[in-house]
């Protein structure tokens, strides 16, 4: 999926654009008891409630794609004979109401999951959208239907035990201890079956989501999807930095690393202001080309190359936004840490000045100490 399809299928969590007609699921304690099992209709919730339900599922198609949201890909073999890809079919062509097929997956997702001590919620919903055709002009043209997209969303919340907290008693103009209650929270995982890609169903492929990109709860893949789960975003930018470091060895110096940093930031800017849908991807050899425009020997580019594709696979896709901190350039030494914006991390220099290692940092005017602006002896102007 690309962010344009992914933002249009975002925006069939409202209440005036969605076919959900129910919700379903159970509340599961820490000691992974079913305490119960929930099938509701939305229709007949207030509206402010359908909201809350509505917004759950719909975090789970939040964050950004390649780091927070994973593609799910399943064998050719698996989707003309699985247990684990029929049963995702079943719930989606029965709108998530057989009551077996759910009680299955909610099973599985409770017997892998590690959530600590802390309750969880399971959601289950599914809608019928009516694609509308896109125009030459790419407008949508909702009068005009192409196909019918049949999917199912579950989210996997955890719960907040209660608290005693002092509330406001209107009746006795006083505070009293009163107990929040159990509170569903923004869910940690969840995913999307089937993917929508090209406009259309693709029983192939479903969206994984993980709240948190160093977590990705890869226990829980193995028992839904049945498909060896993918690096997380932590995990590849480990993967690079080591590889980087260990086949540079003494050509990993700053202005490499420095170089490398700023031709990929250059990168995920472009394709930024591209407004291309598709996430980013470079291959192995488009980075092996970086180093090489960055100083780096032939013979050290294609220990890199072999080393990534040993680790990543060959043919692996990598994307820039998982194997740098395109937000943050930061230096540090056992004494010292620099921070610096990254488009500025040229301004740094490293150099050897009578046999010992500096980093240089400009410091023309506006110095300050803790907030207080401080004089450097040498940089007062001459009268």
């Amino acid at each position: 999926m690309n962010q344009k399809e992914l933002n249009e299928i975002r925006r069939r969590f409202r209440l005036d654009k969605n076919n959900f007609s129910r919700i379903f699921g159970c509340y599961v304690n820490s000691n992974r008891e079913v305490i119960s099992w929930i099938d509701a209709s939305l229709g007949l919730m207030r509206q402010e409630e359908q909201e809350m339900y509505l917004g759950l599922l719909k975090k789970t198609l939040s964050g950004t794609l390649g780091r927070n949201l994973i593609d799910i890909a399943f064998s050719t073999a698996q989707v003309a004979d699985s247990d684990e890809h029929r049963l995702l079919q079943t719930l989606r062509q029965t709108e998530c109401k057989d009551a077996n097929a759910r009680e299955t997956l909610c099973r599985k997702i409770i017997e892998s999951l590690n959530m600590g001590e802390t309750n969880c919620l399971i959601l289950l919903a599914a809608d019928a959208y009516d694609v509308p055709y896109r125009g030459k002009d790419d407008e949508l043209q909702a009068d005009a239907s192409g196909d019918v997209y049949k999917y199912f969303v579950c989210a996997i919340c955890p719960v907040k035990a209660p608290t005693l907290e002092l509330r406001y008693d209107t009746d006795e103009n006083f505070f009293h201890p009163s107990s929040t209650g159990h509170i569903a929270l923004a869910p940690e995982l969840g995913f999307l079956f089937p993917a929508f890609d090209d406009r259309a169903a693709n029983i192939y492929n479903a969206l994984f989501y993980s709240k948190n990109v160093e977590l990705i709860h890869e226990e829980v893949i193995d028992a839904v999807f049945r498909v060896e789960p993918p690096m997380s975003a932590v995990e590849q930018k480990n993967v690079f930095d080591t590889a980087l470091a260990d086949t540079l060895e003494k050509d990993c110096s700053y202005d490499v690393v420095q170089s490398v940093h700023e031709q990929l930031r250059g990168r995920i800017q472009e394709h930024k202001e591209s407004r291309d849908p598709a996430p980013l991807e470079l291959t192995v050899g488009d980075v092996g080309g970086i180093l090489s425009e960055s100083g780096v020997s032939e013979e050290k580019v294609e220990s890199f190359r072999r080393e990534c594709e040993k680790q990543y696979g060959e043919n692996a896709a990598l994307n820039p936004n998982n194997i740098i901190e395109s937000k943050k350039f930061e230096i540090t030494t056992p004494e010292v840490k620099i921070s610096i914006a990254p488009e500025n991390s040229y301004m740094i220099e490293a150099r050897v000045i009578n046999g010992r290692k500096y980093l240089l940092i400009p410091a023309d005017d506006g110095v300050e100490v803790n907030g207080i602006g401080v004089n450097i002896p040498g940089l007062a102007k001459e009268e």
